[in-house]
């Protein structure tokens, strides 16, 4: 009902015109035969209440044709539906319903090889990505089985190597995926002291390099997440916590309940974030006034664990001040 009335608005002058004439003729009969137009009276007023009502009801029923057939022509733009709806308008109109529609179908043509290049860009991505695995995977296998044969310096260097080559790979695969249409996540419980010293192994040669002190202060739960998901995660969160650590660098795992939710917590002890940045941090890009190691940053690590958290419903709660160290919290969903 609502929406006829709406419908209506538009036709309001004519639907008075319409009914000033019907009264104007009333007047004319009471002028020429008031006799006649008091036995009349009960004719046209219901004469004019029908003329009124099938007027209102033809344009209600027309305006309806009109809008559905734009509706099917606006998601769907082709030349079939653009005479469709060519059919409900006057000819005044017809010349920009055919402007609109040229339009419309180029800006889908365009979309659709805007998407088509999209999937081959991301198809390649994540081909190149997985072949450059090939040489990373024969550098572990040599940093394993002929570590002795190496000199220290060497192995560290190899060490940096492969990991700042998988971190770059591992943020690579995780932008497609993240933008990707097709999620492939596998939600299972993980022990969390269990991923956490997966990870510290991987980054061992590093740490050791700048001479870490890791303290643990871990319950022994589990979390409900997606296994690669969270892996990322908290790997983006030690990498930033090597690549700006201070003196005695130091790297605290603790986690504890709160509000239903099991958090963990990462803390260190480095040059933190200043005040002025921390609510921009994980803005894609962004890398803040953080010193020397700025020029080496992409802004690209907090940006990342930021989107994968939305994708494993958990949250993100970051303390930090100038000098005084970072501490990321991470609060998962307690599920049963």
């Amino acid at each position: 009902m609502r929406h006829s009335i709406k419908t209506l608005l538009p036709y309001i002058p004519w639907l008075l015109l319409l009914f000033g004439i019907d009264a104007f003729a009333a007047l004319l009969l009471w002028l020429a035969d008031v006799q006649a137009f008091f036995a009349m009276v009960i004719v046209i007023v219901l004469a004019s209440v029908l003329l009124f009502t099938l007027v209102c009801y033809v344009i209600v029923r027309r305006e309806q044709k009109k809008e559905q057939a734009f509706f099917a022509f606006l998601f769907n733009p082709d030349e079939y539906h653009e005479e469709l709806l060519l059919n409900t308008v006057s000819i005044a109109e017809q010349e920009s319903i055919r402007l609109l529609g040229k339009h419309l179908r180029d800006k889908q043509l365009a979309y659709t090889e805007l998407e088509t290049q999209l999937a081959d860009y991301e198809e390649y991505a994540e081909s190149w990505a997985h072949e450059t695995k090939t040489p990373l995977s024969l550098l572990t296998l040599l940093l394993d089985n002929r570590r002795e044969e190496l000199s220290p310096l060497v192995c560290f260097k190899l060490d940096y190597i492969r990991n700042r080559m998988q971190e770059s790979i591992d943020q690579m695969l995780f932008y497609a995926r993240i933008k990707s249409a097709r999620k492939d996540y596998l939600f299972e419980h993980i022990p969390i002291r269990t991923c956490v010293d997966d990870l510290l192994e991987d980054y061992r040669p590093l740490l050791e390099e700048k001479q870490f002190q890791i303290q643990f202060s871990l319950c022994d739960d589990t979390v409900y997440s997606d296994r690669r998901g969270l892996y990322f995660l908290l790997g983006q969160l030690i990498s930033n916590s090597i690549k700006y650590c201070g003196a005695e660098p130091e790297l605290c795992f603790a986690s504890f309940h709160r509000d239903n939710c099991y958090v963990l917590s990462i803390k260190d002890n480095g040059i933190g974030v200043r005040s002025c940045d921390l609510p921009y941090i994980f803005e894609k890009g962004f890398t803040g006034d953080s010193g020397i190691s700025r020029k080496k940053a992409t802004g690209m690590g907090l940006y990342l664990a930021k989107e994968i958290a939305k994708e494993l419903n958990v949250t993100l709660h970051v303390n930090s001040a100038w000098g005084q160290g970072f501490e990321m919290q991470i609060a998962f969903p307690v599920v049963t």
